[in-house]
């Protein structure tokens, strides 16, 4: 233990919190207002760049300059913190995805928008970040997945058949399927084999992903419109 005129390795509450707000911003997360919102915030920032095992209860109640008894006034545990920052992440690109839709434009703008909030959220999940989950936390890492299974069909069936309607899917496609079928390439996005083998980012494979899949289904007109509009896309 240092003495009084030594320095600590330790840092302080102050370096903690000036890391954390000076590194760039995370997408945005419809957490609650109030101190369980301001905790899951700083614990998602830690999580992100520390990764599970980095993100300790002494760790965050230093970042916030609060005990860790407040802490657990508000979570039973690290697990229950990650579990709410999961299930708030995937609330929250469902309200995204879901505005964009009801909101104006045709299907080529739709789509791009909806592309780029998903691939904003798949881009702050490294591998590494999600080897250590699957690794320490493996029914948390099974969460992620389990909220793709709640959210893909819905929203993207919804974009699909958008997309019949304006001339630029295929009719003869069955929606349905087209929607199951993309929930399993969606959440091979995350499997930390493929990614280990690969070598690939989340981010780059679904970019490939993406690219292999749209191309396959648009209609010649809706590979000209959209085309170099998809995240990753590089063919005229």
């Amino acid at each position: 233990m240092p003495r009084d005129n030594e320095p600590s390795d330790r840092p302080s509450a102050s370096t903690e919190a000036h890391k954390i707000a000076t590194q760039p911003a995370f997408p945005p997360v419809d957490f609650d207002e109030g101190p369980s919102g301001t905790i899951l915030t700083a614990a998602r920032d830690i999580l992100l760049r520390e990764y599970y095992s980095g993100l300790t209860m002494d760790r965050l109640a230093l970042a916030l300059g609060m005990s860790k008894k407040t802490l657990y006034v508000h979570f039973s545990s690290k697990d229950a913190m990650v579990a709410a920052i999961i299930a708030a992440t995937g609330v929250s690109i469902r309200r995204q995805v879901t505005a964009i839709l009801d909101g104006p434009g045709a299907f080529p703008e739709k789509l791009e928008a909806l592309l780029r909030v998903v691939a904003e959220h798949v881009g702050v999940m490294s591998p590494d970040f999600l080897q250590d989950l699957n690794r320490f936390a493996p029914q948390l890492f099974d969460e992620i997945q389990a909220i793709k299974e709640r959210n893909i069909p819905t929203v993207f069936g919804r974009v699909m058949r958008l997309g019949v309607e304006q001339g630029m899917i295929r009719a003869d496609i069955d929606v349905t399927y087209l929607a199951e079928y993309w929930l399993q390439v969606a959440k091979g996005v995350h499997d930390t084999a493929m990614l280990a083998r690969t070598g690939l980012t989340p981010r780059e494979a679904l970019e490939k992903a993406l690219d292999l899949f749209f191309f396959g289904v648009f209609t010649p007109a809706a590979r000209k419109k959209v085309g170099r509009q998809l995240p990753g896309a590089s063919r005229s």
